[in-house]
């Protein structure tokens, strides 16, 4: 039994499962993922000679306390399946992973992608509170002088 191309698995799961596409190239997907707490996760599927990298941003740099930020990382590392928490150059935080080609059946391809959309979901707001919690309070406080909506802050309630 052949294993089957690579682009069609990804190009199959991703119909089948209706998620927002684009093909940027043959090898390459962009895709959006929908979330709860953070509403949008941006995940890249790259198709290279041997693997499939995954790349999905979490985050931008922090603005404060960025190593309680990448200590809170890289203890979640341990647990992570097929992903783990990165850095780039401008230190923004992104879940990265890397399949050999074999591995790429429609099952894995939805380990992998059903693991970057709990795992940034489910980050997203304690990274934020650890890292931008001056930042929130502004807002807060920006927002409650005007009058403003708090309702995508109440999550944060706790900070004021």
């Amino acid at each position: 039994m052949g294993s089957r191309n690579p682009t069609e698995v990804i190009l199959e799961f991703l119909e089948s499962h209706d998620l927002a596409f684009e093909q940027s190239n043959l090898n390459t997907f962009l895709i959006t993922l929908p979330g709860e707490k953070k509403q949008q996760t941006h995940c890249a599927l790259v198709i290279g000679d041997h693997s499939l990298s995954i790349n999905a941003f979490v985050i931008r740099k922090p603005d404060e306390n960025e190593d309680q930020v990448h200590a809170w990382c890289l203890q979640k590392n341990a647990g992570l399946y097929g992903i783990a928490f990165a850095i780039n150059e401008l230190r923004d935080i992104y879940l990265v992973g890397r399949l050999p080609l074999t591995a790429v059946t429609n099952q894995e391809i939805d380990r992998i992608i059903g693991s970057v959309l709990q795992v940034a979901d489910s980050s997203f707001n304690p990274l934020l509170e650890i890292g931008f919690s001056s930042a929130i309070r502004r807002e807060w406080a920006w927002r409650v002088s005007r009058g403003e909506s708090l309702a995508n802050l109440e999550a944060f309630s706790h900070l004021i």
